[in-house]
């Protein structure tokens, strides 16, 4: 049981970060009205600003924390992250004006940038065979911490707009503790690398982890699904309103059902999948499966088609931590912490990039005048740019098959 308690300390730590993606969605309008005295247009306004602040710290971060992780370890980078982010969220409960809380959310940003040491760290306890089942279980625990953040949120701001930080802060706070008793050194002393500045950004470690052998496709690839796949809670509440005239109790269900399906398929259907496809192979067809997927929705006419699909699309989860896997063949063990942030980062900044493009969409396929009205306009945009990340795909799975077959006719 003892050996499992890192791996537990693991998802704990990937799924406070999705917490608090999450965690202040209900509770934000209510907040910056009280610290503001502002109208809801101005507070959703400045709920932007601080949604960005908190991707933006993100993008910017993994890829140090990732390289800082490949010098002095893991455990200290997990610990020291875990808690400052119960310090933060104490500041936050207490803030009083805007500022502070702009400030709460760029050091989160900053903190819950752990989410690529996380995956280094499982990747240093993981055979390379079995590496892509535990990213499977990674991505399950960011899916339940995405679902629990704006449950939490919601239910604790019922009582008051502050209390999910509190909660958020006992719950980090906690965790520090858990990891501080449980957690060892993952990444022995001779391994480590010298850390180097110019790598421990996004452009620098993008440079660098982009030479590895067959990755830089791969990292195209990562970045166009995940601004596809983002999709989902990007617009989802809209889409499903103006479709189909869903209220709140529908667009949370659909949402927790989604986050269910798709935890069950990273924590348990991926140990079926993988052995039998292989992970090349579950990255080609798992992205045909999105792409089907996506048409579906942006077509669908009626709530239940929504209702059947949900379970179908969480089977396409499956791409991710697949293609993080080749990935990390391709890395030294000294490079874990280093890929990982940059994957971290392309998540990110496709956090950054994807509501912006889908809420255009939707704008302009719904507003007065449209024509024709199609609130499922986004999700056929993100089909195009995953059929964009499959063919991106099948060019590199070509490449390296022509390079194999030159290697052995040069034998």
């Amino acid at each position: 049981m003892r050996s499992r308690l890192p791996v537990i300390f693991i998802l704990i730590t990937v799924a406070l970060d999705a917490i608090g993606i999450g965690l202040i969605l209900p509770v934000m309008p209510d907040l910056i009205r009280e610290v503001r005295g502002a109208d809801l247009a101005n507070a959703a306004l400045w709920g932007g600003i601080l949604s960005a602040a908190y991707a933006v710290m993100q993008f910017g971060f993994s890829p140090t924390l990732g390289n800082l992780s490949d010098r002095f370890g893991r455990r200290p980078i997990l610990l020291v992250s875990m808690a400052v982010m119960a310090l933060d969220y104490a500041v936050m409960a207490v803030a009083g004006t805007i500022w502070l809380l702009l400030a709460g959310r760029i050091v989160a940003g900053i903190a819950a940038a752990t989410h690529a040491t996380a995956l280094a760290y499982m990747a240093d306890i993981t055979e390379p065979e079995k590496r892509a089942q535990n990213f499977g279980l990674i991505s399950a625990g960011f899916g339940v911490g995405f679902i629990l953040g704006p449950i939490l949120g919601g239910l604790l701001g019922g009582l008051d707009p502050r209390a999910p930080f509190i909660a958020a802060a006992c719950l980090a706070a906690l965790s520090f503790v858990f990891g501080y008793v449980v957690l060892p050194e993952s990444l022995p002393p001779e391994k480590r690398r010298p850390l180097r500045w110019r790598r421990a950004n996004p452009l620098g470690a993008l440079q660098h982890v982009g030479a590895l052998p067959g990755v830089r496709l791969l990292l195209i690839v990562m970045l166009v699904y995940q601004i596809s796949n983002f999709v989902y809670p990007a617009v989802w509440a809209y889409y499903t309103q103006a479709a189909f005239g869903w209220g709140t109790g529908k667009v949370g269900l659909s949402l927790a059902l989604y986050g269910l399906a798709m935890a069950v398929v990273q924590a348990g259907l991926i140990r079926l999948i993988l052995p039998r496809l292989g992970e090349v192979r579950a990255v080609y067809w798992g992205l045909i499966l999105n792409m089907i997927c996506l048409v579906a929705y942006g077509l669908a006419s009626q709530g239940w088609m929504i209702w059947a699909l949900i379970p179908i699309s969480a089977i396409g989860a499956i791409v991710a931590p697949a293609m993080q896997a080749v990935m990390s063949r391709a890395a030294g063990a000294d490079q874990q912490g280093e890929l990982q942030g940059v994957l971290s980062s392309i998540a990110a900044l496709s956090m950054i990039l994807s509501p912006l493009m889908m809420t255009q969409a939707f704008f302009w396929f719904t507003r007065d005048g449209a024509d024709p009205v199609l609130p499922g306009a986004p999700f056929l945009l993100s089909a195009v740019l995953m059929s964009m990340s499959f063919a991106i795909f099948a060019i590199g799975l070509g490449r390296r098959r022509s390079q194999a077959a030159s290697d052995k006719t040069s034998l």
